[in-house]
Parts: C-alpha cells; sequence; structure tokens
C-alpha cells in the first residue's frame, strides 16, 4: 500500500484523485507544458524525476520530490526515480554560481546505494503495473562514447538552443564561467529522457522549476531525434515566508538519514516552522488529505499557541521518514527536556541519540579518572567545566536550589559526584533552572 493510500484508509477519506489537480491544491505546480493533464488523464502514465548522489543521503530539499513521485503513483501512474550515477560525475550548473568538486566512482556508487535505500521508504515497489522502478543513468551512458554521443545527441539540439537557458546565462554573465563539463549537462539530462521515453514508455519528466530549461531540452530531444511527443512539469521551489533558505538550519542541512540528523532534530526542525510556513508544509510535505487539513488550519486559526499544524507536520513527516518507534522517541526527548519525564529516559538512548537531544546546548568533556576519584559539586560546574563563571557563583545558585544533576537538585556546593553518577556510563546532565541544561561528557 502506497502511503498516500495509506493516509486514505485511516482517514476514511475517499477521493478520486487527479495528479495534477492534487498539486494545485497543495500548492505544489509551478508549471505545465501544454498538454500534460490531457495526457495524464487518458490512463497510466510513466514518469521521473532525477536525484543527484552528491552525498550518501537526501535531505529535506528534496522533499518535494520525493512527494511529487509518491502523488504519482498514487494517482495510479507509474513512477521512476532516476538516481545519476552519470550525471553525478558531471554537475548540474542549474541554480548555482560556481562549479562544483567532481566525486569519485567510489564515492559516486556508495552514494547511490545510500539514496535507493531512502527512496525505498516512500514508493511502492510491488504494487503490480504502476510499482515503482529505479534507474541509473550510468548503466546506459557507461558504454556510450563520446564520438556516438556528439554525432547522436549533440547534433540535434544547436548551441544557440543551449546559450538560450537561464542557467547558463546567469554563469556566463558571472565571474567563474562555465566549463564545457557543465555546459554539456543539459545534453546528458535531455538524454535521460530520451532513453526512458524510448525504452520505459515515460512520457513525463518532472522536477522543481529550476530545473525546467534541462527538461525542455529533452522534450526537444526527443521531438527532434524521433519526432516523438513528450512532456515536462516543475514544482515551486520551497521558500520560508521570512525569506531564509528552506532546509537549513545554523548546524547546516537536515538530512533524512538518522546518522547526519538525529529523528529528535528531525521532529524538531519541523515542529519549529511558524505559523505562516506550518500552513503551506502541511500542504506540501504531508500525505493528510484536504478536508483534514481545512480541518486543521481553522482550528489553528482559533488556538495558534496549540501549534495544531506544526505538530501534525513533525508527527506525518517523521513517521515517514524515521518510524513511529523515532517519533514517539523524539517526543519523548521533547518531555525530558521540558521536565516531564525523568532521567532514566535517557538510558533507552545510545550515544549518538543523546548528543543528538543536546546538540544546542553547551557540552563539556571531563576525564574520567578525575570523577571516578570523585569531584564536589561547586568543582564540577565551575573548575572542570564552565557551568558557572565561578565557584561563588556556583555555590550561590545552589543554596537557592536552583541547580541539578541529573534532574536532582543538588543539596550543597560539597556533594560529591563518582562515576555513579554516569548516564550510559558517559553522561551526566547539569541544569540551571528548569530550561538551562549543560551535558558533562566523561572520557
Amino acid at each position: 500500500m502506497c502511503q498516500f493510500n495509506l493516509y486514505l484508509h485511516l482517514f476514511e477519506t475517499e477521493l478520486d484523485m487527479n495528479f495534477v489537480e492534487e498539486l494545485r491544491w497543495r500548492g505544489m505546480l509551478h508549471t505545465e507544458m501544454p498538454g500534460t493533464e490531457d495526457m495524464l488523464n487518458k490512463g497510466m502514465a510513466s514518469g521521473y524525476i532525477g536525484f543527484d548522489p552528491t552525498a550518501d543521503s537526501l535531505h529535506v530539499g528534496h522533499l518535494t520530490q520525493i512527494m511529487t513521485l509518491i502523488h504519482f503513483q498514487c494517482a495510479g501512474h507509474k513512477p521512476y526515480a532516476l538516481v545519476g550515477g552519470a550525471t553525478g560525475m558531471v554537475g548540474d550548473p542549474s541554480g548555482k554560481s560556481a562549479e562544483r568538486n567532481l566525486l569519485s566512482e567510489d564515492v559516486l556508487q556508495h552514494n547511490l546505494e545510500a539514496v535507493k535505500k531512502q527512496l525505498t521508504r516512500f514508493l511502492d515497489f510491488n504494487t503490480g503495473a504502476n510499482s515503482a522502478e529505479m534507474v541509473n543513468n550510468y548503466d546506459w551512458f557507461k558504454n556510450f562514447t563520446f564520438l556516438d554521443f556528439i554525432r547522436d545527441v549533440g547534433k540535434h539540439i544547436t548551441v544557440n538552443y543551449m546559450m538560450a537557458k537561464d542557467s547558463v546565462k546567469k554563469r556566463l554573465e558571472g565571474d567563474t564561467g562555465m566549463s564545457f563539463t557543465e555546459f554539456t549537462y543539459q545534453l546528458v539530462q535531455g538524454y535521460d529522457f530520451y532513453y526512458l521515453w524510448k525504452y520505459h514508455n515515460c512520457s513525463l519528466q518532472m522536477g522543481g522549476s529550476d530545473q525546467w530549461g534541462n527538461i525542455v531540452t529533452g522534450t526537444e530531444l526527443i521531438r527532434r531525434k524521433d519526432s516523438g511527443e513528450a512532456f515536462a512539469l516543475t514544482t515551486n521551489l520551497i521558500k520560508k515566508a521570512d525569506g531564509t533558505k528552506f532546509g537549513k538550519t545554523e548546524s547546516g542541512a537536515v538530512w533524512l538519514d538518522a546518522e547526519r540528523t538525529s529523528p529528535y532534530q528531525f521532529y524538531q526542525f519541523w515542529l519549529n516552522t511558524t505559523d505562516v510556513d506550518a500552513k503551506s508544509y502541511i500542504r506540501i510535505f504531508t500525505l493528510l488529505g484536504r478536508d483534514v487539513i481545512e480541518a486543521m488550519e481553522v482550528e489553528h486559526d482559533a488556538a495558534p499557541h496549540t501549534r495544531v499544524l506544526q505538530k501534525a507536520l513533525a508527527k506525518d513527516i517523521t513517521i515517514r521518514v524515521h518510524g513511529e518507534a523515532e517519533y514517539e522517541k523524539a517526543i519523548k526527548s521533547s518531555e525530558f527536556l521540558f521536565g516531564n519525564i525523568g532521567i532514566e529516559f535517557l538510558s533507552e538512548l545510545n550515544e549518538a541519540e543523546v548528543l543528538g537531544l543536546f546538540a544546542g546546548v553547551p557540552n563539556y568533556t571531563i576525564a574520567l579518572s578525575e570523577l571516578e576519584q570523585g569531584i564536589n559539586a561547586a568543582d564540577l560546574l565551575a573548575a572542570k567545566t564552565a557551568v558557572f563563571a565561578s565557584k561563588g557563583e556556583a555555590k550561590k545558585m545552589i543554596q537557592g536550589g536552583g541547580v541539578a544533576i541529573n534532574k536532582v537538585k543538588i543539596g550543597t556546593a560539597d556533594d560529591v559526584y563518582n562515576a555513579n553518577a554516569l548516564i550510559g556510563d558517559k553522561f551526566i546532565v547539569a541544569q540551571k533552572g528548569k530550561k538551562n541544561y549543560f551535558l558533562i561528557i566523561a572520557e
């Protein structure tokens, strides 16, 4: 069962799903080539989106395209996810101001396998005629010689046509220029479309709006080379209401890989969405039906402080990316930090999860050998770490009952802590007041 149909079942919603209309009401649709919707309405069609394996994980910036493929499949069409083993060696200039570093074959192969594994979480690869398929363009480019390529592909697309693309113009007008490698990227991507059209009956390519130029190069190649017809559809690039870039935090990109971005951090990213952005994201990034979303929006407008949209958004995406168990753990992590769960909860987490939970708070390292001998509270918090600027300040706040170790208030500044205080043989949690946390790591 695909993810969208699962949600239809859960919410007992019946929907005669039209793919383009689905994207339209969700605010995802940017541009479609004339005739695209009519073609899709005639019956099952095949379409694809390319994913560039420049890292060994996808990130939240890829989720719009993943959602597009999910909706495409759940409308009864057959989705192809093209993982660009060949194009990843070249580099797409679209939206870039400088040429990026090219990756080795070994690194690309590792990235390909990781990205493929992530995509299988979202698409149904075993559902009959419209089962999803994954393809790698390296398979059809690896034996394609340069001479064959310029003869069979290059002669059909003029330099004038290629120079007219916005992505090319912007680079040529900039300070860095554009290499021949990147200039040919649109031909390589165009041939991808031609190959999938010819050998997989793939009549539609989809992507972000910055991909329009590359996509229509493919439709043009199909027309000029084989007098065929193919279609293009793009989705809106996601922007935050305040104008800052979507998918970035102070610590960098928000990844789908739990090793790169913990499920707790992932959950918090969505939970901290502004009210304005939540109204957009709940439509784009969740599989909730229109009636459910509109009812939530009414509830949210009546009581914004309850953050009903943010909670539904974070829950839906976290479960689909990381699973229900990790979602529940993320909820407990939030409750732990806000005082509703005891210190024993940390024992349920592995080392990476503990570090992820406290990634945004000050971390201090102390020697395990010193802790084993015993350290009094004042020294632990002001000499061995910098939780307090001085012992005097530490003693004063401890005396006032405002300091805790492992969620237990410190009795006196002379209380001694040793290795028995460690959680998971490694961590001590200090608190100043209720909300100021510090993580002490014994090594």
